[in-house]
């Protein structure tokens, strides 16, 4: 069975044999939630890079100690996939991101499309902002990444056309393009460190307008294939199509034998 992972923002400064105090949310995650024991190992990272391996020595209501077992940093890919996801009505916003991140994208865009149905507006910006950090915390938790991705703020869509013009390739997923997906891929010859946008549109579809700003950025406009996916389900399709294809898919979160440091 897999090792539960915590994050312990201290994770990079741990050394073997040291103390490290889990607490706050993720104690009570920890201790509450997922019932760690004591003697159980567990997995503490940062989000950053830093993986340690540890053993629960001691819970309480909230709190758990563990003992440092390994010790070790994973370097972060140079291939970057950045997802802009319009945002969808209800907690489908969530699911998306939680989709994205599993599968390994490095960061996640809300963009207020023109055609989005729910609104952030005022105190919902944040919140909502919030929401998609939450839900790609937990989802690299679970797929037990060493990196995090980050949710940057809301963008309209032209901070979404200059992110375009900066990227190496800039994919529009776009119901009845005309070039499919896997085409465009098999013709980019993506080095190993570059960076690649996908933008996915609001269920009622990007407007003309939006689709000329962000051609005129650079983007592509492509198909994933013969169905129509929810605007919540189809960046992780894409971005797995990406990763899968065209650079060496993100190594699981490993912790290494025993006994062994960080280089």
């Amino acid at each position: 069975m897999s090792r539960p992972v915590f994050y312990l923002a201290s994770a990079s400064a741990a050394s073997i044999g040291a103390s490290c105090v889990v607490d706050g949310s993720e104690g009570h995650h920890a201790s509450v939630v997922r019932r760690v024991r004591t003697g159980e190992q567990v997995v503490l990272t940062d989000g950053r890079g830093a993986v340690v391996g540890a053993q629960v020595a001691a819970v309480e209501r909230g709190r758990v100690t563990c003992t440092v077992l390994d010790v070790a940093t994973e370097d972060r890919s140079p291939f970057h996939v950045t997802v802009v996801q319009a945002i969808p009505k209800g907690d489908r916003g969530e699911l998306a991101v939680e989709l994205v991140t599993e599968v390994g994208v490095d960061q996640v865009v809300p963009w207020q499309a023109e055609r989005c149905v729910s609104r952030w507006r005022g105190d919902k910006i944040q919140r909502g902002r919030d929401k998609w950090q939450s839900a790609a915390r937990e989802a690299a938790k679970q797929s037990r990444r060493a990196w995090w991705p980050t949710v940057a703020p809301i963008a309209d869509t032209a901070a979404v056309a200059e992110l375009v013009s900066g990227a190496d390739l800039a994919l529009l997923l776009q119901e009845g393009a005309g070039t499919a997906m896997t085409a465009v891929l098999a013709r980019a010859e993506l080095s190993d460190a570059c960076h690649v946008v996908l933008v996915i549109g609001p269920e009622g579809g990007v407007s003309d307008t939006e689709r000329q700003q962000l051609a005129a950025a650079g983007a592509t406009e492509v198909r994933l294939g013969p169905t129509v996916l929810r605007t919540s389900t189809a960046g992780a399709v894409a971005a797995a199509l990406v990763l899968a294809g065209s650079a060496p898919w993100g190594p699981i979160l490993e912790v290494p034998s025993e006994g062994r440091t960080r280089d």
